[in-house]
Order: structure tokens, then C-alpha cells, then sequence
């Protein structure tokens, strides 16, 4: 993942209601980030496990993680992963991944004045509209009634990259990634064609390495 490493008032599950759920794949065992819990000076610290027998708890060297915020508190950190889970709800993906929005949400904030009044406020609305206690349905009402506010494009916007580029997201959907950087697909086991007869060494000769 290219995104940094990586929870504290009502705690905030999945939406089982609107949850999509997908099988995961297959993926080689990786270095994962947010695996490691890390007692971090910032103005938030998002916190949590990954669930026991997950994919990702598979693959990871703790079950912990850790993740700081710069500029938005922790209860604000908790509503975006909330908003996020609303807007892409995924069963299978840990709160560790949609802490990264909230993460990559607060890196704006704090380059971006603008941004950040535009988050705070749109939190605060969420917060009187009794987001943060709600159940599924409630939250689902409470976003679908700021679409298209600026808010909600930037929470939207931000959610394309930070819940899916990154190795947990990967992991979780079966993805192996960008292989240019390691030589390629075809040195990685993918030119197998293992549900098919072997073709005679002329229809498919050996592959060009340079």
C-alpha cells in the first residue's frame, strides 16, 4: 500500500443491511500496513483489530492497528469510516481500510483550509441529523439527503482511491495488484493454464525475457 500506516466513541460496524458480499480470492501472503498498533502524537487516533480467521488477519504479522490523524479528532475520524461504509458498503472490508479515508481525508484537511472547513461542518451536520447513533436505514437516509453538497463530493470523491488502491483492499477481493514492479505477470504463476491441455511448444513457445 502507498498510503501510510494507520477508534474511540460509539464504535461503528458494518451495515449488514446494504453489505455487499463478496468472496475473496487469493493472494500471496504480503507486508501489510495498519498491522501494528502504534501510540502516535497527533489531534486523532483511529484504533482497532482485524477479526480473527479474516483474510486479512491471515496475512498480517498483529491483528492490531494503529492509525494517526493530524487534524480531525478521532470521533471525526469515526464518522467519515461510518459515511464510507454507507457510500461503499463492503461486508468483508475491515474498518482498517476504511480507516484510510479518514486518513487520507485528514491529510486534505490539513494542507487545505477549505477542505477542512468543508469536512467539519458536513460532520457536524451528520452529527445533529443522528447519524452516528442511527441504524442502517437512518444513515443511509441521513447521506442520500446530502447528496451532492460539497461534502459529499469530497467524501465520495476521496473513497474511489482510499478504499480500493491499497493492499488490503486487494487482498480482500483477490486482487494481486501491480506486478510491472515485480517483474511482471508472467514470471508470478498468471501464463499457467492449468484448466486447459497443455498446447504443443510451437502454438506457445517460451515467453521473451530479453
Amino acid at each position: 500500500m502507498q498510503k501510510a500506516d494507520d477508534k474511540s466513541f460509539v464504535p461503528i460496524h458494518a451495515l449488514e443491511t446494504s453489505a455487499c458480499d463478496e468472496s475473496p480470492g487469493t493472494v500471496p501472503k504480503q507486508n501489510l500496513p495498519l498491522v501494528r498498533r502504534e501510540f502516535l502524537k497527533g489531534s486523532g487516533l483511529l484504533m482497532g483489530t482485524l477479526a480473527l480467521g479474516s483474510v486479512l488477519a491471515s496475512l498480517a504479522p498483529s491483528t492490531a492497528w494503529a492509525l494517526e490523524l493530524k487534524t480531525l479528532s478521532s470521533e471525526e475520524g469515526q464518522v467519515l469510516m461510518a459515511m464510507g461504509r454507507v457510500l461503499y458498503p463492503h461486508k468483508k472490508l475491515p474498518d482498517a481500510v476504511y480507516a484510510l479515508l479518514a486518513k487520507d481525508l485528514d491529510a486534505k484537511a490539513a494542507a487545505d483550509p477549505a477542505s477542512a472547513k468543508i469536512l467539519r461542518a458536513g460532520i457536524a451536520q451528520l452529527k445533529e441529523q443522528g447519524f452516528v447513533r442511527g441504524n442502517a436505514g437512518q444513515r443511509l437516509g441521513i447521506v442520500k439527503a446530502i447528496e451532492g453538497e460539497p461534502f459529499f463530493n469530497l467524501v465520495r470523491g476521496q473513497c474511489i482511491t482510499s478504499l480500493y488502491d491499497n493492499d488490503m483492499a486487494f487482498a480482500v477481493f483477490g486482487y494481486p495488484g501491480s506486478a510491472w514492479e515485480k517483474g511482471g505477470y508472467i514470471t508470478r504463476g498468471f501464463q499457467d493454464l492449468k484448466w486447459l491441455p497443455a498446447p504443443p511448444l510451437e502454438a506457445s513457445p517460451p515467453p521473451y525475457f530479453g
